[in-house]
């Protein structure tokens, strides 16, 4: 088996890696990624957790955005339901931040909450 040079300590393929990637981009989800590529759920959810933290890693090297008009808004990831709670308060959710200028740059950030008092200092930037 090739070593994977992207991922240190796991037993995946490079080769198997990059079909996940793959699909991950083709936007499936978890569980069909798991289907497809013949691997454990959770397994998945670690590596997807992993390049989307490399993904707003990326993002925030970046410069912000110059004047004109700028779409701001926040969404939620990860499971549909959860028992229990539904909705925002349900666990386990990553709270994302993203800002669009039109015909331009996307700048995300995952937040911990989407309150005014921590989302006006991202805009400010």
């Amino acid at each position: 088996m090739q070593k994977n040079k992207y991922i240190k300590y796991t037993h995946i393929s490079e080769r198997k890696f990059r079909e996940i990637l793959q699909l991950f981009c083709a936007d499936l989800t978890s569980t069909q990624i798991a289907e497809v590529a013949k691997i454990n759920r959770n397994t998945i959810n670690r590596i997807l957790q992993l390049l989307r933290k490399r993904i707003v890693e990326i993002a925030e090297k970046e410069s912000c955005f110059e004047a004109g008009e700028i779409e701001v808004d926040e969404s939620y990831f990860g499971a549909k339901r959860v028992r229990g709670k539904r909705g925002r308060g349900a666990g386990g959710k990553m709270k994302v931040f993203g800002m669009k200028k039109r015909g331009d740059k996307v700048y995300t950030q995952i937040v911990n909450n989407c309150s005014a008092s921590e989302l006006v200092p991202i805009i400010k930037r």
